[in-house]
């Protein structure tokens, strides 16, 4: 995925309701927000796309059994404590966090940080770029995030209370602590 990076600052304040407006009125261009930066992105490839439907689904079908949050896929926007917009691709929310949340505010852009991100690296992704997202993740208050470069079968793996484990080639993810009993085989993402 392609993204270009439009500095905001001197022209206007980019407050929650026009960064809502504009991404309504836009609704064919995946737009992210972050430290007065408009982030614009192109969709991504056919492989990747793919590869991402299918960890969803993966996300979907664990939690339908087990119900304990909400899963979001890469379309959905969330408004993070330090007044970034993020679109991880696959996102989850315990559900008790989840229910303390306005409707008005469920509807619009969450105003809170997922327990858990994984972002799926496509070929032109930036390895730089992406590890900034995920440390911005991470000081907002995401619990668990996966980092995963499919190309060079490489996972970040990145928790709040220690050092981001990196992986080569890795069979399985565990869920841990944050999703309890969830496993993601690797082998669909690698194949």
């Amino acid at each position: 995925m392609i993204a270009y990076t439009l500095n905001l600052n001197s022209v206007c304040e980019m407050t929650d309701e026009r960064f809502y407006r504009l991404c309504r009125n836009n609704p064919d261009i995946k737009l992210e927000h972050s430290k007065g930066e408009l982030i614009i992105m192109s969709p991504t490839g056919g492989e990747t796309g793919e590869r991402n439907a299918e960890i969803t689904a993966e996300f979907v079908i664990w939690n339908r059994k087990t119900q304990p949050g909400k899963v979001f896929d890469s379309s959905t926007g969330f408004k993070f404590p330090s007044g970034s917009d993020r679109s991880p691709d696959v996102s989850w929310v315990r559900k008790e966090r989840w229910e303390s949340l306005l409707p008005e505010q469920r509807e619009k852009f969450p105003p809170i940080a997922p327990d858990f991100v994984l972002e799926l690296m496509s070929p032109t992704d930036r390895l730089k770029v992406l590890r900034e997202k995920m440390k911005e993740y991470m000081d907002n208050g995401v619990r668990l995030g996966w980092l995963i470069d499919r190309k060079n079968r490489r996972v970040e793996i990145w928790r709040q209370t220690r050092e981001t484990e990196r992986l080569q080639s890795p069979q399985s993810l565990s869920g841990e602590d944050v999703l309890p009993g969830f496993t993601l085989d690797l082998q669909m993402v690698w194949g």
